[in-house]
């Protein structure tokens, strides 16, 4: 799709800032939402990414604290600890008939959302990518891909098809998958052991892989019995051998959180863990003792 679309961007930094510039360079509009400083910075300097996959580039961004006119697509791009203050900057008659594509940990949201936006234009999204924000419009991007599977339950096929075209385009490997919740819980499958068992023991993958090695298999035969529970069958041997191929230096972004004093996401991913596993009646005692261990630590 050759036409320029126009593309909010609720909260501009690791991977919005990314997605924004990228989409930007390709020739779209793009108006990042943020707070006054950000949103000040990012209008004079645009967004700068420092690459190995896309090179270093600037791309120019508008940039306002509420969204104030129809788009195309909002990407709802901020963690889950700040989505509800960042909620108001979109305000459902602003949205029109924008689809609203949420690059969220976790697998609740979608349901937050559709409380309070229209229902049949949230359309959940999965990206794979390493991608960190320096400052205010710097980015660096440290993964070798760019990965977005975009969903939607009463979605219509035709814009979600549309929108990863438009993200393919600009560089991304963006596709359409057919299953929500599938799509949701793979990540939630492959996330939960490695952020919980990283961010708990404050060990890079490798490290943790190693000498925490049964709870690591514990915990993936319990969140793979979850998400089975939910629908989304997960084989635990091969989640294994995925942690096992990873680069050992590898950090959890819940471990990055932690160690710059953020708030975790430890609700979206621990405690929807465990709320869906008390919903189908699943045990999950290594889980459970992770994410009480780490409530009492302060987060």
């Amino acid at each position: 799709m050759a036409t320029q679309n126009t593309v909010a961007v609720l909260g501009p930094g690791g991977t919005g800032g990314l997605l924004a510039a990228l989409l930007s360079r390709s020739g779209h509009r793009v108006i990042c939402l943020a707070g006054d400083g950000t949103a000040d910075t990012l209008r004079r300097t645009g967004i700068t990414v420092r690459s190995a996959q896309f090179g270093t580039f600037t791309a120019p961004v508008e940039a306002d604290t509420e969204l104030r006119e129809p788009v195309d697509a909002c990407l709802v791009t901020v963690k889950h600890t700040a989505l509800d203050a960042a909620l108001t900057r979109i305000p459902a008659p602003a949205l029109g008939d924008a689809l609203v594509v949420p690059l969220l940990n976790g697998v609740e949201h979608p349901a937050a959302l559709r409380s309070r936006l229209r229902p049949d234009r949230v359309a959940p999204a999965v990206i794979r990518v390493e991608s960190t924000r320096l400052t205010p419009g710097v980015i660096e991007h440290g993964s070798p891909f760019t990965e977005i599977d975009l969903a939607g339950d009463g979605v219509p096929r035709d814009r979600l098809d549309a929108l990863a075209a438009v993200l393919t385009a600009a560089g991304t490997t963006a596709r359409v998958v057919g299953d929500e919740t599938v799509a949701l819980w793979a990540k939630m499958a492959f996330l939960a052991p490695f952020a919980l068992l990283t961010t708990r023991y404050g060990l890079p993958l490798g490290e943790a892989r190693t000498r925490h090695r049964d709870e690591l298999q514990d915990l993936v035969a319990e969140v793979t019995a979850v998400s089975a529970a939910c629908g989304a069958p997960a084989d635990p041997a091969q989640a294994l051998a995925r942690y096992d191929a990873f680069p050992p230096g590898a950090k959890s972004s819940m471990q990055r959180d932690a160690e710059a004093g953020r708030p975790l996401e430890l609700d979206a991913i621990g405690g929807a863990l465990l709320r869906a596993a008390e919903r189908h009646g699943v045990s999950v005692p290594v889980t459970a003792r992770l994410v009480r261990e780490l409530r009492d630590a302060g987060h």
